[in-house]
């Protein structure tokens, strides 16, 4: 029964190679790293809007499935028409070649935000709400950092319906219905970033909390473990209408081994972009995405498998839907990078 348990709390992992990741895959990161990263927090001059979904391994029974929504905003951010947090131009095309000349680092101002994460994976889901702030601030002319924490609480459920046992009377396991464990979340994170690169680090569940679903105190009870991450990218200009961003993420939770996953995306006057990833050990992934206009964008990703879980998995679809709100310079981009 011990093992049990502890196959169910670990596979809370979206990641299919590193059963013991806890935090959710996203392979569109590139589009919303706020939603690993708290002092993203205000980085746009507008209100960013994310809602995605994710259908982790196609045909396997029970596979995980992700939904998330993010909101972020600035705060104090007066000159955003020439700062780091707005495309400083109006047109067609707002990040062509003229961008990175014209690009200034930012005044100092502060960001809030919201992430809403729901995470399912057979009997056990886990449903976790940040409260977000970050502070942002010039370093150089053209260069900025930014700080910031998330605050919240998760809550891990366990549905005692979905679950067989041979024994239907072992204590370990709640005896009906279903069990929930609150507990407190932390998340902090830091954002060096300019017009043509970004570099980032950041942990979730910072503090470490157990978990425990059954009728009565557990000493075999599962825990929360920190997640570390760090992200970099960079932009290439190709000429003025096309744009390369290659970058890479690695993920870190002990005592599995590091997480790589690299990622590459082509962006034609920022109206349509193509890109893949590859993760290690794990997966392939294309990726499609349109800047609708200047309220709405989209992305769609499909993983191709490599792992043994392509005996009985048809991959993983990925969706990120975007609004812009309060985007008074009618720019058609989702953010900087």
């Amino acid at each position: 029964m011990r093992k049990f348990l502890i196959y169910c709390f670990l596979s809370f992992s979206l990641l299919p190679v590193v059963l013991a990741q806890q935090k959710p895959q996203y392979t569109q990161y590139i589009l919303n790293n706020y939603i690993v990263n708290p002092a993203l927090s205000g980085i746009e001059s507008y209100i960013d809007v994310k809602a995605a979904t994710r259908q982790q391994w196609v045909g396997l029974e029970n596979a995980p499935k992700t939904s998330y929504l993010t909101i972020n905003m600035p705060l104090g951010n007066t000159d955003d028409w020439g700062g780091a947090t707005s495309y400083d131009m109006v047109g067609e095309n707002p990040l062509g070649k003229s961008y990175k000349s014209d690009y200034m680092a930012s005044d100092p101002h502060h960001g809030i935000g919201l992430t809403v994460v729901s995470d399912k994976a057979g009997a056990l889901s886990n449903t976790t709400v940040n409260f977000t702030y970050a502070y942002h601030l010039g370093l150089a002319p053209k260069l900025n950092l930014a700080m910031g924490i998330g605050l919240g609480a998760s809550r891990f459920s366990l549905n005692r319906k979905d679950i067989k046992l041979e024994d239907e009377n072992d204590a370990a396991i709640i005896k009906s219905g279903t069990a929930n464990s609150i507990k407190p979340d932390i998340n902090f994170g830091i954002w060096l970033y300019a017009a043509e690169y970004f570099i980032g680090a950041s942990v979730q569940q910072l503090l470490p909390q157990k978990i425990d679903f059954s009728d009565n105190s557990n000493p075999n009870a599962g825990k929360t473990t920190p997640h570390a991450f760090f992200t970099a990218g960079y932009r290439f200009w190709l000429n003025d209408d096309i744009t390369v961003i290659p970058s890479l993420m690695f993920k870190y939770v002990s005592p599995v081994p590091l997480s790589v996953d690299l990622n590459a995306k082509i962006a034609f006057r920022n109206k349509i972009w193509v890109g893949g990833t590859y993760r290690k050990d794990d997966a392939f992934a294309a990726m499609l995405g349109f800047n609708i206009s200047s309220l709405l964008n989209v992305g769609y990703a499909y993983d191709f498998t490599s792992s043994a879980l392509n005996t009985v998995s048809r991959g993983s679809h990925e969706i990120v839907l975007g609004l812009t709100l309060n985007n008074h310079y009618k720019v058609t981009c989702p953010r900087n990078f």
